[in-house]
This record gives structure tokens, sequence and C-alpha cells, in this order.
């Protein structure tokens, strides 16, 4: 059990998106995929998936691990023409009418929501991609079925504290979904197997470290200390497990902080990029850019008139 509250620990959830269908014109999809992860909830009507076409049962989700290639078929009838990812894209109006989460509880169509969000392991490694586990159904599971809901409701509103709200319903329905998965002994091979990054303790000291150190010195050599392996082999070591090499790790973990300290702090644009780890400020300013494509200081005016209109 502590391996997994590990796990949980140490993925960070990111709501992407969430919309609410009207089934238009069935059709069935022969490499439906999403670049997130994905979970759709079938209110009504008709959902299947898979070679064999799986058949859903309504207030069931399919789960859709990002990047994973199904066929899926939306809505009954016996007119159901097969098509590709491309084609449903370039003309999903025809297949798909977006409705409020209020007009589904009033119809009789076949309706879905579908739901996206990013799921990495220390913002680095996709957790259920890297897992390798195929699309499945989440059956007899009202309180995942609740969460979407709950989502759902609150994409469609401006409350107060709606980000914040998207964020935690969000980091619930991982909570849950790993739940399932760990209940119904669902892909324990693959959990075990795949998440290699979970099992080496050096590694989790790593980012554990670098997460607590962004303003320090994060060289090799230090972190070749912190592993205790050798400052030659430091780099290759992290990347073979993560996919990516320290150092373009560290930057990004020192931009996301400046994000943040942009949009909650008044501090000065060179207090910041020194806080973060970037002794010269026209640096930092420059690999701010390059990164996020506008100036720190336009990020921070733009993200302060987001919060006042809203």
């Amino acid at each position: 059990m502590e391996y997994y509250n590990k796990v949980i620990e140490s993925v960070n959830v990111r709501f992407i998106r969430g919309n609410n269908f009207r089934v238009e014109k069935p059709a069935s999809v022969t490499d439906y995929s999403e670049s997130d992860n994905t979970l759709i909830l079938l209110h009504h009507g008709t959902l299947k998936f898979g070679e064999d076409q799986e058949l859903l049962n309504e207030g069931e989700v399919l789960f859709l691990p990002a990047e994973q290639k199904t066929k899926l078929t939306l809505g009954g009838g016996a007119k159901k023409g097969e098509i590709s990812k491309d084609k449903f894209q370039e003309n999903k109006k025809k297949y798909l009418q977006s409705i409020s989460f209020r007009e589904i509880k009033n119809s009789e169509d076949d309706c879905i929501s579908i739901l996206g969000f990013e799921s990495k392991v220390f913002d680095v490694v996709n957790f259920f991609n890297s897992l390798g586990i195929p699309p499945f159904i989440i059956r007899f599971n009202d309180r995942l079925a609740t969460i979407i809901e709950d989502l759902m409701k609150e994409v469609e509103v401006s409350n107060v504290g709606k980000e914040r709200a998207m964020k935690a319903h969000t980091e619930l329905l991982v909570i849950e979904l790993l739940r399932h998965i760990l209940k119904n002994r669902l892909f324990l091979e693959e959990l075990s197997t795949n998440a290699t990054y979970f099992k080496d303790p050096r590694l989790i000291d790593l980012f554990n470290f670098i997460k607590a150190n962004l303003g320090g010195d994060l060289s090799n050599k230090i972190l070749a200390k912190v592993a205790n392996v050798s400052e030659d082999y430091v780099g290759q070591y992290f990347k073979m497990l993560t996919g990516i090499n320290p150092q373009d790790y560290i930057e990004y973990q020192r931009m996301e902080a400046a994000v943040e300290l942009l949009r909650t702090t008044k501090k000065s644009i060179r207090d910041i990029g020194k806080e973060v780890g970037y002794k010269d400020t026209a640096y930092f300013c420059r690999r701010f850019k390059m990164m996020y494509g506008v100036p720190a200081g336009r990020m921070r005016r733009r993200d302060s008139l987001i919060n006042v209109q809203g």
C-alpha cells in the first residue's frame, strides 16, 4: 500500500478539457485516440469500443490512456459509417453537438461527457500512458461518474474558486481511478513492471532535492552527490528513467515556479529570476520568452487581466 501512496503523492494532475455532447449522427471511428488521458461518461444511448465492440451501459465510463488507439462507436442505429479519426475531427460538428449538462439530464438522445486530464510523475512521465495499459470500461463505479458530473458542472459556471474546485475534483478523479484499478486488480503487472521511477529511492531523492533547491546550484556535480552516482553517469541515469535530461527538467521546474510567482506575487522580474536560480535577468527573460512565447512581464499582465475579468 505504501508503494501506491508514493504513486499518488508523486503524480501531478491537471484538468485539460471537458465537454458535453449529443450524438447528432452515429459513427464508428476506426482509430480514435486523444493526446490526453480521456474519460467518456455515457449518459444515454449507445457507446462501444475495441475490435470486439464492447458495449457500455448507461452511467459507465470508458477510460482512454493518452495516445492509445481504439475503435469507438458513437450512437445506435443501423447506419453507422466507418471513418478515420482525421475525418471525424474534420467534421466533428456533423457527429457531435455541444450541449449543457442540464440539457443532458432532460434529453433522451445519445449523450456523453468527454473529459481530458494530464497526470505526470514529477511533471515528467505521463503516468497512465507509461504503463502501457489499454482502454477499458469502468463498471459499477458511481463515485467516479459523480466526480465527472461535478467537474462538468464546474466547467459551465463562473463561480468564485472555480479553478481550485476543478483542480480538487481532478485530483479526486485520478485517486478514484487508481483505486478502481487496484480494487479490481487490473493491470497490476503493468503497474509493477513499468513504474520503475517509484522503485529507485535515488530518483525520488533527486526529484525532491530539485524541488527544494530551485534557486540554488543544481549542476550535475551536485545531483551526482544526491543520487550517489558519478557525475559522468547522473545525466544518463536520470534520462534512462524519465526520458528527459536533468538540466531540461530543472529549467522546466524553474520556469513553472517563475510563472507561479508572477501570478501570485508583486515581486520584480529580477527578483523572481534570482529566486528560481537565474542570476542573469536578461538570460532569464530570454529563456522565459523562448519557453512560453511571451515576455515575463506580459505573462503577469495577461494573468492579472484574466483574474479581473473572472
